[in-house]
């Protein structure tokens, strides 16, 4: 399997560029495969936080409450709750 990349040029404040390079370092990683992840998380992050976003304008907040607020039912039975280590 290959990845088609692109460049893309980035401009850093140096004390940015020097933390970038300190922590890659760190990491074990080349600057670009640090920014390469740090974009990547970031995407994944804000794509998370979209997929929620989503789900909950299509969540039925009565339903909910209903589901919430219901009385009756039956106790657990014995195997319904894992044993506690």
């Amino acid at each position: 399997m290959t990845t088609k990349t692109s460049t893309y040029p980035l401009r850093l404040p140096r004390s940015l560029k020097a933390a970038v390079e300190k922590l890659s370092k760190q990491d074990g990683t080349s600057v670009n495969q640090f920014v390469e992840m740090a974009v990547a998380e970031k995407v994944s992050a804000m794509t998370t936080a979209e997929y929620f976003a989503e789900r909950k304008a299509r969540a039925d907040m009565e339903a909910f409450d209903r589901i919430l607020s219901r009385t009756g039912g039956e106790p657990p039975r014995p195997g319904d709750v894992p044993a506690q280590d």
